[in-house]
């Protein structure tokens, strides 16, 4: 008698098309992968099931996500080969040093939001100064840069760690002062928080932001575009970090290929998922100043010719 499992799996190989099913077939490649993404509530988490369900459709392999605390963890779970692709930051790339994860392609810009409630009393960052401020999960970007950023302009605040969807509750409670998140806009738990109108938005001034980058030189500038929140009806000034899709080194170059070429290919899949995706494009190669890229992808992105400032091994 055929096993069970060996019966399911027969039956999904023959319900792909056969190019699909084909490309699934190669022996170099695994029979399933995982995503290192983070908690629920973020962008990560949600880019994340955009980018599985997208992957296991066209690749015909299962893939899946692993909830974790962001990128620090991605890096390490990558290392163990406990996930095979994993959602980072540069700055974590750069503060891991000696990471062998090689890059597949930039996701997306990750700017700092901070938000009160509406009825709160406190107007500019300084104000924060003593309070309770949300961050995130211990290990997540907002975790480790709000508090940096915090002390570079002269606040002290009190960091509150939990996963994003207890954090925002807490805050719609009256338990925390404030949310300091960084990730790709809209973020989902902000964007609930707004559809009930409740916070706003503390912007930097140009003052903090150069304060801010003194302190983190591989923070840049950037804006969350007006109209990406429904409250926010001019440009949100404020500090980012760019974020990659990476992988391990001993993931098969075919795949690393075939995983590029899928993602740009059904870009908009991935922008149902999460509308930060409009920034996971070929030309944002620019963004990966860290990481040498998988084999597979400079074999993508020289079909596109754009190898000129591609670092490879």
């Amino acid at each position: 008698m055929i096993p069970r499992r060996a019966l399911l799996a027969g039956l999904a190989a023959a319900t792909l098309p056969a190019g699909r099913a084909a490309r699934a077939q190669d022996p170099e490649w695994p029979r399933a992968i995982a995503i290192g993404t983070a908690s629920p509530g973020g962008a990560y988490h949600a880019y994340g099931l955009g980018l599985a369900r997208l992957l296991t459709r066209e690749l015909g392999i299962a893939v899946n996500i692993r909830e974790t605390s962001g990128p620090a963890e991605n890096l390490r779970l990558l290392a163990e080969n406990a996930v095979q692709i994993a959602f980072v930051t540069t700055g974590a790339i750069q503060e891991a040093r000696g990471t062998t994860a090689l890059a597949l392609f930039t996701m997306f810009d990750t700017p700092l939001h901070i938000v009160v409630r509406r009825d709160s009393p406190v107007i500019d960052l300084a104000q924060l100064a003593g309070r309770s401020v949300a961050v995130g999960p211990e290990g997540g970007t907002g975790a480790d840069y709000a508090p940096r950023i915090f002390y570079a302009l002269g606040t002290e605040i009190r960091p509150v760690h939990g996963s994003w969807d207890a954090l925002a509750a807490r805050f719609a409670a009256g338990e925390i002062d404030a949310i300091a998140v960084a990730s790709g806009a809209p973020f989902p738990a902000i964007s609930g928080l707004e559809a009930r109108r409740a916070i706003r938005f503390l912007p930097f001034t140009p003052s903090q932001v150069t304060r801010a980058r003194l302190a983190a030189p591989e923070l840049g500038a950037t804006t969350i575009p007006a109209g990406t929140y429904p409250s926010l009806n001019r440009p949100y000034v404020t500090v980012g970090l760019y974020n990659l899709a990476v992988a391990r080194r001993d993931l098969p170059a075919s795949l690393a290929f075939e995983i590029v070429r899928d993602v740009f290919a059904n870009q908009a899949a991935l922008i149902e998922a999460h509308p930060a995706a409009a920034a996971t494009v070929p030309a944002n190669f620019v963004h990966n100043t860290v990481l040498p890229w998988h084999p597979g992808a400079m074999r993508y992105y020289g079909s596109r010719a754009v190898t000129g400032t591609l670092r490879g091994d």
